[in-house]
């Protein structure tokens, strides 16, 4: 299936590896033009030679902290004067940390609120005017929006706020021939998931082994997903193939959600 995205111009956030590498490498491999970024200047270089050594693509990496709006302007802006436009944005960042609201500060909640809520909006507003009629915007957001997750509110309510944008968005950009949709991971083997296990494992006195081999129990494919597994699905929503989808929630998790 021919996705339409030879020579399109990506912007994909927080992208050196994990979720956003492997959207990235999707639509490389598609032959579309990728710009990372993540905020350490050193792996977002050596990811951007990585993926331009895998794919044959046109690469290029910016150090960018998506808590700072200068940085993501600056990261819009170099990607632009490279290649002249955006066709697509995939808006993501790190989730914030698993804790529990009887011990979360208003510097917490705070600094929840710009990693994940502003970043997005930020994102979104700096490269909406680079974008024309056929453009498409995706966020990362987490299985948590749906069901929550234990320790996890700073990330349920943030990225709660964020599914509010998209579906805003969907309606206000339909006109201009710009589609929004949103994209939620399942257990994939990142090191975030890694982290959460090991958390887990520790609060609970089980290796973090067991911890993984429980989790995997409860996903009807009886496995965890594959950052490709998750990019394919981004390069799809990202594409001109998906030209009557917006507003939408896609699942990658294997089954595991049993909400409706």
């Amino acid at each position: 299936m021919d996705l339409g995205l030879q020579d399109k111009v990506a912007l994909v956030a927080a992208s050196s590896k994990g979720l956003g590498y492997g959207v990235a490498r999707a639509l490389a491999q598609n032959g579309a033009k990728v710009s990372l970024c993540s905020r350490n200047a050193v792996e977002i270089h050596q990811a951007a030679v990585k993926l331009q050594e895998e794919t044959g693509a046109e690469v290029m990496g910016t150090a960018c902290n998506v808590r700072d709006p200068q940085a993501i302007q600056h990261w819009v802006d170099a990607t632009v004067e490279k290649w002249g436009r955006v066709d697509a944005l995939l808006v993501n960042a790190g989730g914030p940390p698993a804790m529990l609201i009887k011990d979360m500060t208003d510097e917490d909640w705070q600094s929840a609120f710009e990693l994940t809520l502003m970043s997005s909006v930020r994102m979104i507003r700096a490269a909406l005017p680079h974008m024309a009629p056929g453009s498409a915007i995706l966020t990362v957001t987490s299985s948590s929006i749906k069901e929550p997750i234990p320790r996890l509110a700073l990330s349920t309510v943030m990225r709660s706020g964020v599914m509010g944008l998209v579906k805003t968005l969907a309606d206000e950009l339909a006109d201009d021939g710009i589609r929004v949709n949103n994209l939620i991971p399942g257990r994939i083997d990142t090191d975030r998931v890694a982290q959460l296990d090991q958390n887990t494992a520790e609060k609970e006195g089980l290796t973090v082994e067991e911890v993984r081999e429980r989790n995997i129990a409860n996903i009807p494919l009886g496995r965890l997903g594959t950052i490709d597994d998750f990019g394919q699905a981004g390069a799809f929503l990202l594409s001109p193939a998906a030209s009557y989808i917006t507003g939408a929630t896609l699942r990658v998790d294997g089954g595991a959600m049993r909400s409706i």
